[in-house]
């Protein structure tokens, strides 16, 4: 590798997937008025960029609804009664799974209430929840109201994961140990596929074997990884998995979340909490007494969906076919390592005394990269934000940059760089 211009140009030359950078807007920087560029857009794991197709999209559904009125929910090759099932092709792809395994509703929070509701039932001693230790607060924060309204104590039934003294990423023999440790008092594992602060992707596959070996359920917040990594999550036998859409989605602020549910627990007594968009489609509109649950995923759902929220997400997802993500991942092995080497050489040249902590091994993590700045880290996030570098700080030490490979370049992470070169 080589930092230089000719090098970044030439990675470029030879990407075959060079063209989707031109299906997104990015946010334009004035250069001291002189003149406007693209700004350098490194936080597609905070935000992803808005496609190009979305407005069309929306655009379509506004003069549906204005044509239309209600009769919009029946009418034309998409209605708005059946819009989710348009997406699930898609949504099956970038998780692994059978398509009536995965839904696109709600938010990821809410979806992680409810599938909780289902999954984690403490009975007897198995009462126990582990976790990643310093997890996104959402999850913590769902986790303890779970365990509350149990009437059990979330300080003894939660237990923590954290890295070993010095370090700043768990190794997977201690999940596993752990898992076995807790055995029969183990009800869920509910770990991130991607940790949001650390950028470390964990073995899911691996983690899922060894809580069914205990007999408990394995559950996952994929907010940082799906369309960041290949999944399978029916392959490596999942319980259950949650997720938004506005980071590597692309489908913008605050868009619709989804749920996986494996096939095993669909006609299952499981509890829930029921709404009118989980009964059987069939009889639905017939607007009986007594939930009778549809025979799938769907039977987590709650509300009819939201149409313009869902035709973003929908334009957003079907990039990642067309680009198909095992492309995606090779690109993003390359561009994250190039990222690495120009993050490691100008810490060096400028002793700038920063630590990448997110693992080195491409296997354990996705586009991001995470560096830990012991002085004067605010001042740096600051610099490079009125240099049009848009990144990602994290409290209280911590700058996120995530290289997106279907819309970040390798001359983007060269300019970075340059930028660098300048504090």
């Amino acid at each position: 590798m080589e930092f230089s211009r000719d090098f970044a140009q030439q990675q470029d030359k030879q990407d075959i997937l060079r063209k989707f950078r031109w299906e997104f807007y990015f946010p334009l920087y004035d250069f001291i008025g002189s003149f406007k560029a693209d700004v350098l857009y490194f936080t597609g794991n905070s935000l992803g960029l808005q496609p190009k197709s979305v407005k069309n999209a929306i655009d379509f559904e506004l003069k549906k609804w204005a044509n239309e009125g209600v009769e919009g929910h029946f009418k034309g090759e998409m209605p708005w009664k059946d819009y989710h099932i348009f997406l699930r092709e898609d949504l099956a792809y970038l998780v692994g799974s059978d398509t009536d395994e995965v839904a696109p509703c709600n938010s990821l929070t809410v979806n992680l209430q409810l599938l909780l509701i289902s999954f984690y039932q403490p009975k007897g001693k198995r009462t126990k929840i582990i976790m990643e230790g310093g997890a996104f607060p959402s999850d913590q924060y769902a986790l303890e109201t779970q365990v509350r309204l149990h009437n059990l104590n979330p300080d003894t039934e939660i237990i923590e994961i954290y890295p070993r003294a010095g370090e700043y990423t768990l190794h997977t023999e201690d999940i596993l140990a752990k898992i076995a440790e807790v055995g029969e008092e183990l009800a869920l594992v509910l770990f991130g596929g991607v940790n949001y602060y650390t950028g470390q992707f964990f073995d899911i596959e691996k983690i899922t074997q060894k809580t069914h070996e205990v007999g408990a359920i394995a559950g996952f917040d994929l907010a940082h990884t799906i369309g960041n990594l290949p999944l399978k999550l029916k392959d490596w036998n999942v319980d259950f998995a949650v997720w938004c859409s506005y980071k590597y989605l692309n489908s913008g602020a605050g868009g619709v979340g989804g749920m996986f549910v494996a096939k095993k627990h669909h006609n299952t007594n499981r509890p829930r909490l029921a709404g009118w968009w989980g009964y059987d489609a069939g009889t639905r509109f017939q607007m009986k007494k007594g939930f009778v649950p549809e025979p799938n995923v769907d039977a987590w759902q709650l509300s009819n969906v939201p149409i313009l929220l869902l035709a973003s997400h929908k334009e957003a997802i079907k990039l990642f076919k067309e680009a198909n993500m095992e492309a995606l991942r090779e690109k993003s092995k390359k561009l994250t390592a190039y990222l690495q080497f120009i993050l490691e050489k100008i810490n060096e040249e400028k002793n700038l005394g920063f630590q990448i902590i997110t693992p080195k091994n491409p296997e354990e993590r996705g586009c991001q990269l995470s560096i830990f700045i012991p002085e004067n880290g605010r001042e740096l996030f600051d610099f490079l934000t009125e240099k049009g570098v848009i990144t990602d700080w994290r409290e209280p030490n911590v700058m996120r940059f995530a290289p997106v490979p279907l819309y970040n370049s390798f001359e983007d992470v060269y300019k970075l760089g340059k930028i660098l070169r300048e504090f």
